[in-house]
């Protein structure tokens, strides 16, 4: 049920805001629905395309079989998830959203979407210092504020936790 749960998250929410929404802002945008422009270009935005989907999966993948939750707050995982990607980098899937939003602007040579990624980036920012962090911090104490001082938020790290 864990599983479903996260499928469904997924289709609703990273899927409205990094899938949907994007190839909308494009098309309403004139810039074209379909991929245009140098190959160099678009080579970049598929394989951010490409990884930024698979890094959510693989985060998905780790909230629903080791954390035992799903992606979405109402149903967060019950175990601190602290492996696959979350050794280098503390968000993760929120990365990968911004991924798949960068390289839909670089697919269909969308300036918008560069504008949009900076505001959802704003705003999961916002979201993480204010509410995600003080929430995790208050459910897994003492073992949150370790993995706090030896990931970091946004940029990977080049070595990962061990």
């Amino acid at each position: 049920m864990v599983a479903f749960k996260t499928l469904v998250f997924t289709i609703l929410v990273p899927g409205m805001i990094g899938g949907l929404t994007p190839w909308l802002l494009a098309q309403g945008a004139s810039q074209g629905s379909t991929p245009q422009g140098s190959s160099v270009w678009l080579a970049v935005g598929l394989l951010l395309l490409v990884v930024g989907v698979g890094l959510y999966l693989w985060c998905a993948g780790a909230f629903t079989f080791i954390g035992k939750g799903t992606p979405a707050p109402i149903d967060a995982p019950k175990a601190l998830v602290v492996q696959g990607p979350y050794r280098w980098v503390r968000n993760p899937m929120y990365i990968a959203v911004l991924l798949v939003i960068l390289g839909q602007a670089l697919l269909f040579r969308a300036s918008l979407l560069v504008g949009y990624a900076l505001l959802f980036w704003l705003i999961v920012h916002a979201f993480v210092v204010f509410v995600e962090e003080p929430s995790l911090r208050d459910q897994f104490g003492s073992s949150y504020d370790d993995y706090l001082r030896r990931v970091p938020r946004w940029i990977p790290r080049l070595r990962p936790l061990t």
